[in-house]
């Protein structure tokens, strides 16, 4: 859906940078949603398993993506062996978890000794500021850099890494040019049910993964938070 493309390509970049680390892996996908991330990975690495407690996700994700591995598990108790794999993938659903620290352990139980969790979430700073409670009423809790990091540790992780997604030039330009925020621009005019001006559309449409940049310089100011953990 090109109205859905600005945040779409926020998230295929997580999954672009971070490819290198999955090649010729045991990998699980932990919250596949539509399976576009999970056959990314696929092609370069060993077997991908991709887990969803939707099940009419993971229904779809067999079919369109045969190349993974579907099934539906709770991520509070994922039905693999302990020290089975060697990354676990967890882009944009941490969020949406009740128990998120259970979920940490489950990935330390499975990973293997070395073995890496790379994980992202949206920045409870700047996603939703000021509150209290999360802005998107399907987020359980949001974390910032610190809470990220303690979750991280208390689940039985070492953090590896941690950066933030940002704008690039191009996006900062579009920012300037809506009224100082491209994303308010979307989101207001979405909740507002009308349609979108043909130079937004097209201009949300031509944006692309590239667009977005990875760095851990000014992390509270970023969009998304994505950190690598790994299993001692």
């Amino acid at each position: 859906m090109a109205e859905e493309n600005y945040w779409f390509r926020r998230h295929e970049i997580v999954y672009l940078e971070l490819l290198d680390r999955c090649a010729d892996k045991i990998v699980v996908d932990a919250g596949f949603g539509e399976g576009y991330g999970a056959d990314l990975i696929s092609r370069s690495a060993r077997t991908v398993i991709g887990l969803d407690y939707d099940q009419q996700a993971t229904e779809h994700v067999a079919r369109r993506y045969p190349s993974v591995t579907a099934m539906r598990a709770n991520l509070a108790t994922l039905p693999l062996a302990n020290n089975s794999v060697d990354v676990v993938v967890n882009f944009q659903v941490i969020e949406h978890l009740w128990d998120q620290v259970q979920f940490i352990r489950e990935c330390a139980r499975v990973l293997r000794p070395g073995g890496e969790l790379l994980i992202s979430t949206p920045n409870r700073i700047t996603f939703s500021p000021g509150r209290d409670t999360p802005l998107n009423p399907f987020h359980t809790r949001e974390l910032n850099t610190e809470e990220l990091t303690e979750l991280l540790t208390e689940g039985g992780l070492s953090v590896k890494t941690m950066t933030g997604v940002h704008h690039g030039a191009d996006l900062k330009a579009l920012d300037a040019k809506y009224d100082g925020s491209l994303i308010n621009k979307q989101l207001d005019l979405a909740l507002a049910g009308v349609p979108w001006p043909t130079e937004l559309a097209r201009d949300v449409a031509d944006v692309t993964a590239q667009d977005f940049v990875l760095t851990p310089d000014n992390i509270d100011d970023s969009l998304d938070l994505v950190a690598i953990a790994t299993k001692e």
